[in-house]
């Protein structure tokens, strides 16, 4: 997706421009249910802070106080008696609105097979079924689906429901609005889905509670969530984090977990103190004058992973005092069937920390942070880097180091899940790489060994095939299979 940003509208423009989108959803939600209405009048105050185009200002941008974030490593280990009720105020939510759309999959993209047969979905639930098999409790595991893929998770929900203790809901639906109108796409609540879409994670809070969900579990005695992306295949529930929130005098309200920032990771969010309050700051909200300082790994350190702790009694009393106030991101599409432009306004759940008292952010081990966005991604997740364990990947300790290898696989043949399968007859060895490029045509056989840096690039017209048993370390391999020293 692309981020955009308008000029600050004249206030009569705005203002006749609310007035015609405020009759425009009016329209969409006659003779709709109370949870339509709810949603218009959601979007309506996203719309308005849009047209009004409220910015930050960069000079308010500051450096993180020390007590902003803290070591993960600095905080109290867990006796094993203490578990059980630690993990009893607990409740785990996937965020699981995402489509499989850019690996080339149709359907939910938790439902891709990621490792030994099993999907996204079915590692969380193994997780949690450890977790509570362990400790003698029942940590709940919740879904907050899109209307993407609430229909399917649906049907597969079944599966899991002897294992765990599952709940799902459908987060809101959104119109999509035209760029040079800024009017609503749909016309009316049945409107097809091409009109309509999910507003990002940041919906969690609003959407928990009108599943009655966040009550139920205030009324169970839970105490916190943990929110996580359900394609991070290192986000599991941390008893050391749950315990510092739990034990702790004056607790904070939100945590975000972060890691040190790499140069991979400059399109994501960092953490940065505005106005001497803490703050998540996105690519999307950046002047475009400051884009390659915001950039800087050496000015901003840390990286936001999504995962996030909140306590649920807070959520409820900022809630009911319409006090989460979340930046707005502004996406720009394609509309379907190339019929102009459309703009998506969005919220991020991490950026409601400013809301909550005393939050922080909390570095973490990257070994929490195992995303997968991509066939390269998954290349890694399916190798012998990773040992699968109750549902968790962790590295193989065989490594020898803690890096992960930098892999890049090209679009053209490699983006599609199927395309990817068949290049590779098995997945290499990549114990001991360090990055791999492969571009152009090119298969793999079984049993490869990838060591150092290795490039493989058929050119246009040529074919590569890597015959099985091969071992290249630090080389160069070209067309018609010249293989050169890196």
């Amino acid at each position: 997706m692309l981020s955009v940003k308008r000029e600050r509208l004249p206030i009569s423009e705005c203002e006749s421009v609310d007035a015609l989108v405020r009759t425009d959803l009016d329209a969409i939600a006659k003779d709709s249910d109370d949870t339509v209405k709810k949603q218009m009048n959601d979007f309506h105050e996203l719309f308005k802070r849009y047209v009004s185009s409220e910015q930050i200002s960069w000079d308010k941008i500051g450096r993180l106080p020390a007590e902003m974030v803290v070591d993960h490593s600095s905080v109290a280990k867990v006796e094993p008696s203490k578990a059980k009720e630690l993990l009893g105020k607990l409740v785990v939510l996937k965020l699981n609105g995402g489509l499989g759309t850019s690996m080339g999959c149709e359907g939910p993209r938790s439902l891709i097979y990621v490792r030994d047969d099993k999907t996204f979905l079915d590692l969380a639930v193994e997780q949690i079924e450890h977790l509570n098999q362990m400790y003698d409790t029942d940590v709940p595991l919740v879904l907050m689906n899109s209307f993407n893929t609430h229909t399917e998770t649906e049907k597969i929900k079944h599966r899991y429901e002897n294992t765990v203790s599952i709940y799902m809901f459908e987060q809101s639906r959104f119109p999509r609005i035209s760029k040079e109108s800024l009017r609503p796409i749909p016309k009316d609540a049945k409107s097809p889905h091409s009109s309509w879409y999910p507003p990002g994670h940041g919906d969690v809070y609003r959407s928990l509670l009108r599943s009655g969900l966040l009550k139920k579990f205030i009324d169970e005695g839970k105490e916190y969530l943990f929110i996580s992306n359900i394609d991070n295949l290192g986000a599991t529930a941390d008893l050391e984090i749950l315990n510092f929130l739990v034990n702790k005098k004056d607790p904070p309200e939100f945590i975000m977990e972060v890691i040190d920032r790499t140069r991979s990771d400059v399109r994501g969010g960092t953490l940065v103190n505005y106005d001497g309050k803490i703050r998540l700051l996105e690519l999307a909200q950046v002047p475009k004058d400051k884009v390659d300082e915001f950039k800087s790994v050496s000015k901003f350190k840390i990286f936001n992973t999504n995962n996030l702790w909140v306590n649920l009694k807070a959520v409820d009393r900022l809630l009911s005092k319409d006090k989460i106030h979340m930046e707005v991101i502004v996406n720009q599409k394609s509309a379907p069937g190339g019929s102009g432009m459309i703009i998506q306004l969005e919220t991020a759940a991490g950026a409601a920390m400013k809301n909550f008292d005393r939050a922080i952010g909390m570095k973490v081990p990257r070994s929490r942070f195992l995303p997968v966005k991509t066939t390269s991604d998954l290349l890694l997740m399916m190798s012998d880097l990773y040992i699968a364990t109750n549902g968790s990947l962790v590295m193989n300790p065989k490594r020898g180091f803690t890096t992960v290898p930098l892999v890049k696989l090209g679009d053209k043949n490699f983006q599609k899940v199927k395309d990817f399968l068949k290049r590779f007859q098995n997945v290499p060895n990549i114990l001991e790489l360090d990055h791999l490029t492969v571009s152009g045509d090119v298969t793999f056989g079984t049993n490869i060994t990838l060591k150092g840096t290795v490039i493989v690039i058929a050119n246009h017209g040529e074919k590569i095939d890597i015959p099985s048993g091969t071992v290249l370390e630090n080389k160069i391999v070209s067309g018609n299979l010249r293989i050169l020293d890196h």
